[in-house]
């Protein structure tokens, strides 16, 4: 039987262009079209940046420790169903028709319940996997705003290989997001103050 696999392979997830739209109110006389100048824009590995932020890397392992208790389970099982499967093949001639049959059932309902353990522990790696995703996906994107408002960027679109045969490397902000990131989510990112300490209730003086 197959061990879990923990699949970390994420579709292209597009963000938002930055920047805002400009509209005009309508009036009688059509006012002449505006100069658009030429757009500034840059690309990201998404994937990338999730998985190698410092928040991403803790995730990942926190879903791999999961999955390698869920395949100590799937081998247990496994070799439970081995065991009987071995006890048919030795002693299978020796058995009565009652007892032989009763050791197949055995047999085919711990086949069951090891295929259903496999199933719904990868959709739950699945579930797991697309959650981490899109947290991190919804929280890198603030980030993102702020380093292409800072380059004054137009657009950051996600690096997607089917479709973008070739990027120049210096547009490519993967690494400078990633270090972005980690300095507002990551080990590093500042702690908030802590509250000052209050302060104990004054003694009331003794009574003369």
């Amino acid at each position: 039987m197959s061990r879990l696999i923990l699949s970390i392979l994420f579709a292209a997830i597009w963000m938002p262009f930055f920047g805002m739209a400009q509209t005009t109110s309508q009036t009688p006389a059509a006012p002449a079209p505006a100069v658009i100048g030429a757009a500034k824009i840059a690309w990201m590995n998404l994937e990338q940046a999730v998985l190698t932020s410092d928040e991403g890397k803790t995730m990942v392992l926190d879903i791999q420790k999961w999955v390698d208790s869920k395949n100590a389970e799937n081998d247990n099982l496994r070799k439970e169903m081995e065991t009987l499967r071995s006890q048919l093949s030795v002693q299978g001639s020796k058995l009565t028709d009652e007892a032989r049959s009763d050791l197949e059932d055995q047999i085919e309902a711990k086949d069951t319940v090891l295929q259903r353990f496999q199933q719904d522990t990868q959709k739950e790696i699945e579930n797991r996997r697309v959650k981490m995703t899109n947290y991190l996906a919804k929280r890198m994107q603030p980030v993102i705003e702020k380093v292409a408002k800072e380059k004054g960027l137009s657009a950051v679109l996600i690096f997607n290989s089917s479709r973008d045969a070739y990027v120049d490397p210096a547009l490519n902000l993967t690494e400078e997001i990633i270090k972005a990131y980690n300095q507002t989510h990551g080990a590093g990112a500042p702690k908030p103050a802590a509250a000052p300490a209050a302060k104990p209730p004054a003694t009331p003086a003794p009574k003369k």
